[in-house]
């Protein structure tokens, strides 16, 4: 039996492509399993570290308005999707699953055409163009989000599976399942922060969210009052962080965390945490965008969250969110409407209500879903 994934470009997409895989090799361990996605995107490095064999094409974004790219489109389309099919050929592919991404749309066209099964994940409330196409091929298509706007063939099957957690978050809802109080007080100890004290985490991804850190930083005299903060400001955005924090609060800001921080204030910052497992362990509220993979994590492990949606596109990260926060388990605030006013007015009193916070952490556990990766799997596995 051999399976192939195609997918990649972004953590959203690579991370529960390797979630699958893993599920797939513990359940079934004699499967062989390739992936197919490009020489650029992060699957160059993470899939090989996974220990799992890449095969790249080119990528080939589909063209949204007449330029040149679109006139070289069909080209480029014809020649990726004959290199995938001599792939698919070679490894002697039983069933084909993507994930969306520029990777997967000539997987799915030449796995149709050679008559190989389709499996889709898609993780967004609001499906991407890759996934659109690959739905009317699809024998199984496996969501995160009600209500996408994929529109499958006959006799595909479609279902709500959830999002495929990366390894540490999986483990972390296992062991608050189990035992949430110790959790958080290993994770503080692992942090440097006061286990007894209320935390807030502020995340605004990789590359940090300006409207989040200032609004933030902007309140952190109130907000110590009642917290501790600690701040991942996203690449190149800690000093003016930094500098508001000293500013409006008076307070010094801690540049790290980690065991050696403890003690050294009550407001941390770095510009990004590789173990975010860690604050997520000991965060009694989570202030955030609202990515797709975001919303899925944080509803997974029952966290409490304040989702302020990028303002871009056609409004993706608000469809994301809307969900969890229906659902009970969040508050949503436009980013027009996320300031130091608003954080000031609405932050402390949500961190005064210990039952209020429990109240959202436990409709966000209640909406969330654990068990994804395996259901993917599984569903794979019957069509292969």
């Amino acid at each position: 039996m051999h399976i192939v994934l195609a997918g990649g470009g972004t953590a959203g997409h690579v991370n529960p492509l390797l979630a699958v895989a893993d599920a797939i090799r513990r359940i079934r361990p004699e499967a062989s399993i390739s992936i197919i996605g490009t020489a650029v995107g992060l699957e160059h490095d993470l899939v090989p570290r996974a220990g799992y064999e890449l095969d790249t094409i080119e990528k080939v974004p589909f063209p949204r308005r007449p330029n040149k790219a679109a006139l070289q489109f069909p080209a480029k389309w014809m020649r990726e999707t004959r290199k995938v099919r001599d792939i698919l050929r070679s490894r002697h592919a039983d069933v084909v699953v993507g994930f969306g991404g520029y990777a997967s749309a000539p997987v799915y066209s030449a796995a149709h055409r050679m008559g190989i099964p389709v499996v889709i994940h898609e993780q967004n409330a609001r499906a991407g163009m890759a996934n659109k196409l690959g739905a009317r091929y699809a024998a199984f298509i496996g969501t995160a989000y009600e209500n996408t706007g994929l529109k499958p063939g006959s006799g595909c099957r479609m279902e709500r599976v959830g999002l495929p957690l990366r390894p540490a978050i999986s483990t972390l809802a296992a062991q608050f399942a189990s035992d949430r109080a110790s959790v958080r007080q290993s994770g503080a100890e692992a942090m440097g922060i006061d286990p007894a004290r209320p935390m807030v985490l502020v995340t605004g991804g990789s590359l940090g969210a300006v409207s989040l850190n200032r609004a933030v930083a902007s309140s952190a005299a109130v907000l110590l009052e009642h917290a501790q903060v600690v701040h991942l400001t996203g690449k190149g955005k800690i000093d003016e962080v930094r500098s508001l924090v000293g500013e409006r609060a008076n307070a010094g800001v801690f540049t790290g965390v980690g065991p050696d921080s403890y003690g050294k204030g009550d407001y941390h910052a770095a510009e990004y945490l590789e173990r975010i497992d860690l604050a997520f362990a000991c965060a009694d509220l989570v202030i955030c965008r609202s990515g797709a993979g975001s919303v899925s994590e944080l509803a997974a492990l029952g966290l409490p969250a304040v989702y302020v949606p990028l303002p871009i596109g056609n409004g993706e990260q608000r469809f994301n969110a809307l969900p969890v926060v229906k659902a009970g388990g969040g508050l949503m605030v436009a980013d027009k409407d996320f300031t130091a006013q608003w954080v000031q007015s609405h932050v402390p009193s949500l961190l005064a209500e210990p039952d209020r916070l429990r109240e959202l952490g436990d409709k966000a556990w209640e909406y969330g879903i654990r068990d994804a990766a395996d259901t993917m799997a599984r569903r794979v596995l019957e069509l292969a």
